[in-house]
């Protein structure tokens, strides 16, 4: 019985080819001799037969979306971190003594602006000519089509306080990714949103007529969108 079991147990790597050629042999003249070895090493083999004729497992059509979705909460939530981190190391250390230098530099800059400002107020700027090099009207911005009518749920911000979004579109007309902009970030809006962008459907970008990616500019305001 201790033979069969150490036979059973290099089965698998028999079966995927691992095992040297002595080995191999080992296993294969056990088999001859022991019918009950034998038995369990057809069954293997019949699982195996069996699980090759299932094929791939396709992939869920929002899996790219998904992915997105869990990298960018990832990477919110490392900045997050990392920003609490620099802004207590700001806070004890360095803030104290910049902030006079700070407050002279902001007079600077206010200073230059203004200066900036008057100058261009008298100055002729030149005027923009199309030329054969650069052609208009190549190149166009995705434009939101419509919504499934399969989503459902609360809708999403109000009148007076929309969810200003930035989506990330690809060839396709589907969205890859998103920002919001403006409007609440929690939790529940952001599944909210997330599943309304699911099932949006998007005239894609296009560059010399073909469809590329692009970014577009959403207002989620009661039940309706905006783009």
């Amino acid at each position: 019985m201790n033979g069969c079991n150490e036979m059973q147990i290099k089965f698998t790597e028999y079966l995927d080819g691992r095992l040297s050629g002595r080995e191999m042999q080992s296993v294969a003249a056990h088999m001859e001799s022991c019918p009950a070895c034998a038995g369990e090493w057809k069954t293997l083999e019949q699982t195996q037969s069996l699980l090759a004729g299932l094929g791939p497992v396709p992939e869920p059509e929002d899996l790219l979306l998904r992915i997105r979705v869990a990298i960018s909460h990832e990477r919110a939530r490392q900045r997050q971190t990392v920003f609490h981190t620099l802004s207590l190391a700001w806070k004890n250390t360095v803030g104290p003594f910049v902030l006079q230098a700070a407050a002279g530099f902001a007079s600077a800059v206010l200073l230059l602006g203004t200066v900036i400002v008057l100058v261009s107020m008298f100055t002729q700027p030149e005027s923009a000519q199309a030329t054969a090099d650069e052609p208009l009207g190549m190149a166009t911005a995705p434009r939101f089509l419509y919504l499934s009518s399969v989503v459902g749920g609360n809708p999403i911000g109000d009148v007076s306080s929309p969810v200003v979004i930035e989506a990330y579109v690809n060839g396709a007309g589907q969205v890859y990714d998103y920002r919001i902009v403006s409007g609440p970030t929690d939790k529940a809006t952001r599944a909210q949103v997330e599943n309304m962008l699911l099932w949006s459907r998007f005239e894609p970008a296009r560059r010399f007529g073909q469809p590329v990616p692009g970014l577009a500019v959403l207002s989620f305001s009661g039940v309706s969108v905006r783009g």
